[in-house]
């Protein structure tokens, strides 16, 4: 049979039996895994950890979607995806700062109940720990802030990263790369 001037390794053989054989060519194409780039599209499991254990986990549960340069993760992380392959399965340890930045004093913020009343139920309660959210000036988006410290006229909030200024371990399982 002749190969009609293509290489060994871009032809790949069937045998077909009806009553006799028939042996033609099937046109394949190497495979090579695609690869992490800025702006890529990722579907993926992961894992991000601090010191105090799991934060979130995809694992056990259907994968997540996002893509790289729209916030989705921290640059940082995003960094350390950038040039692995489509399948790889692999843990990043960030050191203390690194993933989400240092804690910034003045991210805490004592906010009027009044300018709460007006944002939200005016009968609402805010405990220790709560986690509230927050528009931006834009209207557009929002950003949260933990309660950390209330008194009768005011709460204050955290707006720092939970994980600002602590190490943070990143596990990923690359599904797809588009």
């Amino acid at each position: 049979m002749a190969q009609t001037g293509l290489g060994p390794h871009s032809l790949k053989w069937r045998i077909q039996c009806t009553g006799g054989f028939t042996a033609f060519p099937i046109l394949t194409s190497p495979t090579t895994a695609a690869i992490v780039t800025a702006g890529s599209f990722l579907t993926l499991h992961y894992r991000l950890a601090g010191p105090a254990g799991d934060i979130i986990n995809t694992f056990a549960d259907k994968p997540a979607t996002l893509s790289l340069g729209t916030g989705e993760l921290s640059p940082a992380v995003e960094q350390r995806l950038l040039g692995l392959e489509e399948g790889a399965h692999t843990t990043f340890d960030l050191p203390a700062g690194e993933a989400f930045g240092e804690r910034n004093a003045e991210m805490q913020q004592w906010v009027a109940r009044t300018l709460l009343a007006k944002m939200s139920d005016p009968d609402e309660r805010y405990a220790v720990g709560d986690v509230v959210q927050f528009p931006t000036p834009d209207g557009m988006g929002s950003y949260a802030g933990a309660v950390i410290a209330s008194s009768d006229t005011a709460v204050q909030f955290d707006f720092n990263h939970p994980l600002a200024g602590q190490s943070v371990t990143f596990e990923v399982q690359l599904i797809g790369v588009l």
